[in-house]
């Protein structure tokens, strides 16, 4: 298991969903692209965080808000073994990848899929859960405390909310690193995260104090350091790749000319500067997972 610290995006990194700038079809086929790669390469940790869950006991019905294209359905079915899961989204495109590795799976008996837009005032039904679990999606919501305030009121009395988020978009480069601008991953992170800042305005959110002014008691709080070597998986080279697609889309504007001519080049998969074609890649980035109660 990895090495947990307590202490804090969102992949993803902010990864989800309708609020990325991303709506149209091949934005939503890229980013069902991405979560895959996301959910490959940080498999062992997503195990992780399932593994230390607070749960009093097994639960049986699980609420997946936000779920992507199930990275977190999917390591929650093998955690709880006789759960059954409501995995809920807004893109149609996510949710038709989860049915398809269900059913690949063979576990699509405990899966039900259901679109919904969480920034609605009205959530459909989606049962009693005792646990419910959000992993990078509760900072793209326009209104996260009125949502924060809705899984309380859904969970069954001693149910569990676990939130996930990510700090920023994952590194790979090192320091020095392209040899004709060094530095550049750095710089389009501080460029992302001031168009986050303003599009993204609760990425980096206090969310303890946040999940107790909603009625929630917290059960726990843990950061997992994440760092893969990149020789470990052909995935990271995919994965750096996308990633790095995703931070050129909201840093374009904000890069001088010779950074976005490097990144370019990085990004050109026919280049020989392809980001592909180097061998010191790495994953680097820290998830942080609170655990919140409903009080019986």
């Amino acid at each position: 298991m990895p090495h947990p610290h307590t202490h804090q995006h969102s992949a993803h990194h902010g990864h989800h969903h309708q609020h990325d700038g991303h709506g149209s079809q091949d934005g939503q086929e890229d980013q069902a692209e991405i979560l895959d790669l996301d959910a490959e390469v940080l498999v062992e940790h997503i195990a992780a965080i399932t593994a230390w869950l607070p749960v009093r006991t097994p639960p049986r019905q699980i609420v997946d808000l936000g779920c992507g294209t199930g990275t977190g359905t999917f390591a929650l079915l093998d955690r709880f073994p006789d759960a059954h899961i409501t995995a809920v989204d807004s893109s149609d495109r996510h949710l038709q990848r989860l049915r398809e590795k269900a059913c690949a799976q063979g576990v699509d008996d405990r899966v039900r899929t259901v679109r919904a837009d969480l920034d609605d005032a009205d959530w459909p039904d989606l049962g009693t859960p005792e646990l419910v679990w959000a992993s990078a999606s509760m900072h793209h919501m326009a209104h996260p405390d009125r949502a924060l305030r809705k899984v309380h009121d859904l969970l069954a009395p001693g149910g569990l909310f676990a939130v996930v988020e990510l700090a920023g978009f994952p590194r790979f480069l090192p320091a020095n690193a392209p040899e004709d601008r060094p530095g550049l991953e750095e710089r389009c992170h501080v460029a992302s995260e001031r168009f986050h800042a303003e599009h993204v305005p609760h990425r980096g959110a206090a969310w303890g104090p946040k999940l107790t002014d909603a009625g929630f008691t917290l059960d726990g709080e843990r950061t997992l350091t994440v760092h893969i070597e990149g020789s470990r998986s052909a995935a990271v080279g995919a994965y750096a790749l996308g990633s790095l697609r995703r931070v050129r889309y909201s840093v374009a504007d904000a890069l001088p000319a010779e950074d976005l001519a490097a990144l370019d080049r990085l990004l050109d998969t026919d280049s020989s500067h392809s980001i592909l074609r180097r061998g010191d890649l790495t994953v680097r980035t820290e998830r942080t997972v609170w655990a919140a109660r409903r009080d019986s």
